[in-house]
């Protein structure tokens, strides 16, 4: 490789790509595309069915759809790619990053409990959280066939308070959720079609940051858990009193940390494309606490 074109590849800017939670929207990411600046470009697109998307006819039944719907908005974005994704957003962020056309290009991966749990399924110990968490996709699935919207909700809500208090959600919060409802048994399918996920988090190469929450479901505290001892040198951080919620309720802890984490992936690259050799290792910074085992 020429000198030009380093200097080439070590001007270009980075894009984030930042996925959002079930029932959620891109604006999401508000707060962390104010703590990374002006030196990322930060897309944060909608995903199928929810924000600006909720007239979407045709559905995605697998993670790979929920990839393939998003296509445009991804080929927005040129050069090295930074993934952040938090729950079932995690979970596509993770499809992105070992499964699409644009895995070779991502250089950090960061996943904020993702909704992973065939992960769990492969572990005949964690097998029953899986079955727990199915069986709350038939009974969402169930409420919403009847027309049961509010029902669905609550019984949606409640598994992803985990042991934290029920908050009370303001009626605009609640109108917005009625609207974009029935895509949660998409959601649901298409996290508990996804196979091989083991395999999958074992080929990860990109530095990859992990976070849960110690008020969360214990299946995502687990899944975390397990991410953390399969991709090589991954870093993880456990917040005891956060719950699944944790990059909006604790988005300042979090933020710092995730921007850092793309930072240090950055010059990573820049110092590995300047000398030719590859890194020596990953420093792991468990500041915020382990994760759970």
């Amino acid at each position: 490789m020429t000198i030009s074109n380093i200097s080439f590849a070590q001007d270009q800017k980075s894009c984030v790509i930042a996925l959002h939670c079930s029932l959620g929207s891109g604006r999401q990411w508000a707060k962390l595309t104010d703590a990374l600046g002006p030196a990322y470009r930060v897309i944060a697109p909608d995903i199928s069915g929810y924000g600006g998307n909720r007239g979407t006819l045709d559905l995605p039944l697998t993670l790979a759809d929920e990839v393939a719907f998003l296509r445009d908005r991804i080929d927005q974005a040129a050069g090295p790619i930074h993934l952040v994704g938090h729950s079932y957003g995690g979970a596509i962020a993770f499809k992105m990053a070992t499964a699409s056309p644009i895995a070779s290009r991502v250089r950090s991966l960061t996943l904020i409990e993702p909704v992973l749990p065939t992960l769990l399924k492969e572990n005949a110990a964690d097998r029953r959280l899986h079955d727990l968490f199915a069986q709350l996709a038939r009974n969402v699935s169930v409420d919403l066939s009847r027309g049961m919207s509010i029902e669905a909700i609550d019984r949606f809500m409640s598994y992803w308070n985990g042991s934290g208090p029920a908050e009370r959600l303001p009626v605009e919060v609640q109108l917005r959720m009625i609207e974009r409802v029935n895509k949660l048994a998409y959601d649901f399918t298409a996290a508990l079609a996804e196979g091989n996920v083991t395999a999958a988090a074992a080929a990860i190469k990109a530095p990859t940051l992990l976070f849960s929450g110690g008020l969360s479901p214990y299946m995502t505290q687990r899944i975390v858990g397990r991410l953390a001892s399969i991709i090589e040198d991954a870093e993880a951080h456990h917040l005891p009193a956060a719950g699944h919620m944790l990059p909006l309720t604790h988005a300042r802890q979090i933020n710092p940390q995730i921007a850092a984490h793309i930072a240090r992936a950055d010059d990573l690259a820049g110092a590995t494309l300047a000398s030719g050799a590859g890194p020596d290792g990953w420093v792991v910074d468990q500041e915020l606490g382990p994760a759970p085992t």
